[in-house]
């Protein structure tokens, strides 16, 4: 069936990826939380002003 082709072409890949060692996963995700935390902040001070300026025009 085809699925079992698959299926095995898949696990041999998977044997050719070069995962990353745990000091570029933790740098990594810290990349990712440093940028998320940081788009929060600035959206969060958009979202504030723009509810300000809307306030000023009511």
């Amino acid at each position: 069936m085809h699925i079992f082709r698959f299926i095995g072409s898949v696990v041999e890949e998977m044997k050719h990826v070069s995962w990353p060692n745990a000091s570029q996963t933790r740098r990594d995700t810290s990349a990712v939380l440093t940028t998320s935390i940081l788009f929060a902040i600035f959206f969060a001070i958009v979202d504030y002003a723009v509810q300000a300026g809307l306030q000023l025009l009511a």
